[in-house]
């Protein structure tokens, strides 16, 4: 019998298993490639919340779902930075304070991003 997994051990033999193939995987073909004795709903519940992590994508087959790694970082930084502003109340104080945190380097290069951003849309 095999012992219990640390805290997080299971996302990562789930994200190994993602990244490991090409093609994205619905939860029953992830769960047939960790082999052992998983449940069905365990390895829906871990890929779910990965997804709402922003470390795997998911696409529409079927009845179910098949699930793909994020494989760049920075999307996944991204996309929790995205949660955890849209979480707060005011937004303007978060992006305020976060702007003042920036190095001069970053906040130019910001402002750059917000120019293309804005040429692109007018």
């Amino acid at each position: 019998m095999r012992g219990r997994r640390r805290h997080g051990d299971l996302e990562h033999e789930i994200l190994a298993v993602l990244a490991s193939e090409e093609v994205a995987l619905t939860p029953a073909q992830v769960r047939d490639r960790l082999g052992g004795g998983l449940a069905y709903n365990t390895v829906t519940t871990v890929l779910s919340r990965l997804f709402d992590k922003g470390q795997a994508t998911r696409e529409q087959t079927g009845r179910a779902f098949a699930y793909r790694p994020v494989r760049e970082r920075a999307q996944v930084t991204a996309f929790q930075m995205r949660r955890l502003l849209d979480g707060e109340d005011d937004r303007a104080a978060v992006l305020a304070r976060f702007v003042g945190a920036l190095t001069p380097a970053d906040e130019a290069f910001l402002a750059e991003m917000l120019r293309r951003a804005d040429q692109e849309q007018g």
